[in-house]
């Protein structure tokens, strides 16, 4: 062989190789869906993004480096949360969203206000903690119900928030309405700082303890939470079955130094049934591997709550399927028969 005819044999080798290294470490982005920033969705959802990730050329797990899914990229985008979510994960926009439990069967189904659209590509990942609900209202505000909101000034969360809808189902039940009260569709943030202002009389949000944006309200201009009665969160369960009664511990907001009873919603991660097994059970077991376990205990408070002994709660009951991916994993890891 001339000495031309080997660099050329060399220089293709060299390409080859080349081309099946680029291959390899070829990225795959893979968008999840949170929620406002001053929320509970955007740090969990970015501690999840964090845990299932393991970039193209980063440091395997043995040595330190992040324990993610090879050449995955997950990126938390915030959002108005549960059903724009849920929305864009079936039309293709995002991989992946955390979304409110009873929004999430509604839409799947096409019931409730969803009459009619079904949305058949969702899947569930996991179940990942409760979604209390804050009634917010100024420092030394009370009420003895939800029917005295009528006339008020209240914020009822964004539109194209699972809040919204539960919230607007339960005040119903209490004759309030668009009709009978301001309504004000706000994130949790600007409804924080409008009830500082003196611009609303209360405000709703469904988000695990602790809440940003309340902790800052509460150590500033203060505020009180509406502790629910157990007639009255036994009322709201009959109306909306996934909201089950609930407990926001004493201590967790400056000055609000009793238990508040309330409602809550599971909060889910879910996927698109066009993702892949293969992808989905790696996205499953990284996210229930110990590297990812550190994250969530050392993020946000409510990542401690999410744990594969709580993934299946109330999943299986609720209509929607598991992703065949993460199916998979919880028969190998004995979570699911």
């Amino acid at each position: 062989m001339t000495f031309h005819k080997t660099l050329m044999a060399v220089l293709a080798a060299g390409t080859l190789l080349t081309a099946g290294i680029a291959q390899a470490q070829s990225p795959q982005f893979f968008r999840i869906g949170t929620g406002g920033a001053g929320g509970t969705y955007f740090p969990i959802g970015g501690t999840i993004a964090n845990g299932i990730s393991a970039p193209p050329g980063a440091r395997p797990c043995d040595k330190g480096g992040q324990c993610g899914v090879p050449g995955l990229i997950a990126i938390a985008q915030s959002t108005t949360a549960s059903v724009f979510n849920n929305a864009a994960v079936q039309n293709g926009e995002l991989e992946a969203g955390l979304a409110a439990a009873d929004v999430t069967r509604s839409m799947y189904l096409g019931e409730g206000k969803f009459e009619g659209k079904p949305h058949p590509k969702l899947r569930i990942i996991a179940n990942l903690y409760p979604e209390d609900l804050h009634l917010v209202m100024p420092k030394g505000a009370k009420i003895n119900d939800l029917g005295d909101l009528k006339g008020k000034r209240v914020g009822i969360a964004q539109a194209g928030s699972g809040t919204q809808v539960a919230v607007l189902q339960m005040l119903d039940a209490w004759g309030v309405n668009r009709d009978n009260m301001e309504e004000a569709e706000l994130n949790n943030s600007q409804s924080a700082e409008r009830l500082a202002d003196g611009q609303l009389d209360a405000y709703f949000y469904a988000a695990g303890w602790p809440v940003a944006a309340m902790v800052q309200l509460s150590s500033t201009k203060g505020m009180s939470l509406h502790s629910f009665s157990e007639d009255d969160l036994k009322k709201i369960n009959g109306i909306i079955p996934a909201y089950i009664p609930s407990k926001i511990p004493a201590g967790v907001y400056e000055g609000v130094d009793t238990d508040t009873l309330t409602p809550a919603v599971s909060a889910l991660l879910v996927v698109s049934s066009d993702q892949s097994e293969e992808l989905v059970y790696g996205i499953t077991k990284a996210l229930w591997n110990d590297n990812t376990r550190k994250l969530l205990d050392n993020g946000h408070a409510k990542g401690k709550q999410i744990t594969p002994d709580t993934a299946l709660d109330g999943v299986l009951a609720l209509g929607v399927p598991l992703h065949p991916g993460a199916e998979k994993f919880y028969k190998e890891a004995g979570l699911l028969k």
